[in-house]
């Protein structure tokens, strides 16, 4: 089976395509034949050393594929080869086959191919745990989304108007934009090109935000922290601009707001069942049309490099997956 494998820490272009042995199932874990592959921002830190996860050489990147049960090892209950499952790992997923432990798999959505379910897990299922279980957004509140062209940006835009709240996005060109009002925002903010504050004062009457799904970081934190209303939420999600705010803390004292961490992926090591309670309704909810992942370029397993790169120039809407050219990959 073919492989893109990080045989020593560096960019993109360091990463090589090999044959490499089929997977044979350890005891206790399932192999999965990868149909495509999500792209995620933590691939491009994993390869380089600087996530913080740090899994021995050589190995593959990529979080989360969609496929199908290959093989099952000895002890392995509930999992049988043919099923159509989500995998969601720390790396390996940018490969043909990828071994798992039985946790780590969720069944497919009915009705969803294998390219969006590739999107669902870290993009959908940040969100969905960002707004309901960290944030308890409520309808009627106002939800502003940093970052909202992204894959999570995006996820959280459709969630917070499923959960009834005004949503304003935000990011750094009017194209970018153009995809956040198509996906439901009722307001947005061009921060490259307007200034931040005066256009949330403007929006919202001076009354505030009531949550910020921030996973950008950099110099939008702290702004967007002063613009909080009373009892209001600031969802600390991610990093993506490289650079760790440190913000006043005497705002969330006067403000009487909370800074509330949200790391999906310990949540669902911790908590699998409302995991899994939460990829459900997703499930559903794509079946009922009311969230479209958006995946703005499919990329062949041999030219992850290519995808990696776009996603650090920040030149990708929504998400990117990688295909492996399985039979059926996209069906």
């Amino acid at each position: 089976m073919k492989a893109v494998l990080c045989k020593a820490w560096g960019p993109p272009e360091s990463l090589v395509l090999e044959e490499c042995p089929a997977l044979e199932p350890a005891p206790g874990k399932v192999v999965v034949s990868v149909h495509a592959a999500g792209v995620n921002f933590p691939d491009t830190l994993i390869i380089q050393n600087k996530y913080q996860h740090k899994p021995p050489l050589p190995f593959s990147p990529g979080s989360e594929a969609a496929g199908v049960v290959k093989a099952v090892g000895p002890g392995v209950e509930g999992w049988k080869p043919g099923d159509r499952v989500i995998a969601q790992t720390t790396y390996g997923a940018f490969a043909e086959e990828v071994q798992a432990e039985p946790e780590q798999l969720i069944a497919l959505p009915q009705g969803m191919d294998f390219a969006t379910a590739a999107t669902l897990g870290l993009a959908y299922g940040t969100s969905c745990y960002a707004l309901i279980d960290r944030a308890r957004l409520r309808a009627g509140e106002t939800l502003l989304v940093l970052g909202a062209s992204g894959g999570v940006g995006l996820a959280a835009i459709e969630i917070g108007k499923i959960l009834g709240a005004r949503v304003i996005a935000c990011a750094s060109s009017d194209a970018k934009l153009a995809v956040c009002r198509e996906h439901g925002a009722d307001a947005t903010i061009n921060y490259a090109a307007e200034d931040l504050r005066a256009r949330v004062k403007a929006i919202t009457g001076g009354k505030g935000l009531d949550v910020v799904y921030d996973p950008v970081g950099g110099p939008h934190t702290e702004p967007a922290l002063r613009d909080m209303a009373w009892g209001g939420r600031l969802l600390v999600v991610g990093f993506a601009a490289g650079g760790i705010p440190k913000v006043a803390l005497n705002l969330p004292l006067i403000k009487g707001c909370s800074i509330v961490g949200v790391w999906w992926g310990a949540f669902a090591k911790r908590d699998w069942a409302q995991h899994q309670a939460n990829i459900a309704q997703l499930g559903r909810w794509f079946a009922e049309g009311r969230i479209r992942p958006h995946i703005s370029a499919r990329y062949p397993l041999e030219r992850a490099a290519d995808a990696l790169n776009a996603l650090a120039r920040r030149e990708v809407s929504g998400k990117i997956v990688l295909t492996t050219g399985a039979a059926g990959a996209l069906a």
